[in-house]
C-alpha cells in the first residue's frame, strides 16, 4: 500500500522542468509547486531579469533558476534549450504557460455593468479600431510560440525519458500547456483574439498528442484550463469586482465556489499532473474554474 501514499504518488522528486512565463502569476504558482516538492531544478524564463531573479528567491531550497529569454523568438528558445542541454542534458517536463491578454479583453461579461446596447455601425467601428497586428502578437504568443518550445525541448524531454530517472522511467516526460477557460467560452468577455488564440492551442496540443503517437514519440501533453487566479492579465478583470481585491471572493452565481483561485489549487492541478499520480494522462484538458464556465454560455 505504500505506493499509494501520498508521498509516493504526488512528489516530484528529481525532475527537471523549464516553465516558461515563470516570473509571475499562475506560471510562478507553477513553478514554486515544483521546486517545494522535491523537484532537482525549474527554470523559469522571461523577458525580464529582475523579475525572474526576484522569483527564484521564492524556494529556499535554491532550485529555481532563472533564464531570460523570449518565447517568440525561435533563436531564444535554441538558445535556452542549448543551456539546459548543457547544464543536464535532459528535460522532464516543459510548462508552455507564457501567454498574452490580446485585444479588447478589458471588456466586462454581460451582467457586471448596465451597458447601452450598440448599433451595427457602432459595433463594426469598434472592432475595426483594432489593429491586425494586435490579434497577431496575441496569437503568435498564444499558439505559434507554444509550438517552437515544445520542438525547441523535444529532444531534451526525449533524453529525460530515455535516463528514466524518475520512477524507474515509469513516468514519461511531459509538456503542459496553459490555456484558459477562455477556450471554451462563447459569451461576450475576454476579447476575441485571446479565446481564439486558447481554442487553437488546446486543439494543437490534442493534434500533436496524435502525432506524437504516430511517430512512437513518448513524450506526453496536456493542458490546463485555468479560471479567475491572481495573475497580471486577470488583474484588469478582477480589479472591476470591489469584493475580489479585498478577499478573493466572488459572488456564487459568477463563480460557483464563491471566490477565485488561489495558489494551492494551481499547485494540486500541477503536482497531480508532474508527478506519479498524473503519468497515465496524455492529451487531457484540466478545467480549474470553480465551475465559472456552468454560468456562461460555452462549449465544454
Amino acid at each position: 500500500m505504500s505506493g499509494l501514499a501520498v508521498e509516493s504518488l504526488f512528489r516530484v522528486d528529481g525532475i527537471v522542468a523549464l516553465v516558461t512565463g515563470g516570473g509571475t502569476g499562475i506560471g510562478l504558482m507553477i513553478a514554486k509547486a515544483l521546486a517545494l516538492n522535491g523537484a532537482k531544478k525549474v527554470y523559469i524564463t522571461g523577458r525580464r531579469a529582475e523579475v525572474l531573479e526576484n522569483a527564484a528567491k521564492q524556494s529556499p531550497h535554491g532550485n529555481i533558476v532563472p533564464l531570460q529569454g523570449d518565447v517568440t523568438s525561435k533563436e531564444s528558445l535554441v538558445a535556452l534549450a542549448e543551456h539546459v542541454r548543457k547544464e543536464d542534458g535532459y528535460l522532464n517536463l516543459l510548462v508552455a504557460n507564457a501567454g498574452s491578454s490580446g485585444p479588447g479583453s478589458g471588456s466586462l461579461p454581460h451582467g457586471l455593468k448596465e451597458e447601452k446596447k450598440k448599433t451595427v455601425k457602432e459595433f463594426q467601428e469598434e472592432a475595426m479600431k483594432t489593429p491586425m497586428e494586435d490579434w497577431d502578437n496575441c496569437l503568435r504568443i498564444n499558439v505559434t510560440s507554444v509550438f517552437y518550445n515544445v520542438m525547441a525541448f523535444l529532444d531534451l524531454l526525449d533524453e529525460g525519458n530515455k535516463r528514466a530517472l524518475y520512477y524507474g522511467g515509469d513516468v514519461k516526460s511531459q509538456v503542459i500547456v496553459t490555456s484558459s477557460v477562455a477556450a471554451y467560452m462563447k459569451a461576450r468577455g475576454s476579447g476575441f483574439a485571446y479565446r481564439a488564440s486558447k481554442a487553437g492551442v488546446t486543439h494543437m496540443v490534442q493534434t500533436l498528442v496524435t502525432v506524437f503517437g504516430e511517430y512512437g514519440l513518448n513524450i506526453r501533453l496536456n493542458t490546463i484550463a485555468p479560471g479567475l487566479f491572481p495573475s497580471g492579465m486577470a488583474a484588469a478583470f478582477m480589479n472591476y469586482v470591489e469584493e475580489a481585491k479585498k478577499t478573493g471572493r466572488a459572488d456564487s452565481s459568477f463563480i460557483p465556489e464563491g471566490r477565485f483561485g488561489r495558489e494551492e489549487d494551481m499547485a494540486g492541478t500541477i503536482l497531480y499532473l508532474a508527478s506519479r499520480a498524473g503519468s497515465y494522462a496524455n492529451g487531457a484538458a484540466s478545467l480549474i474554474d470553480g465551475g465559472r464556465l456552468s454560468q456562461t454560455s460555452a462549449s465544454w
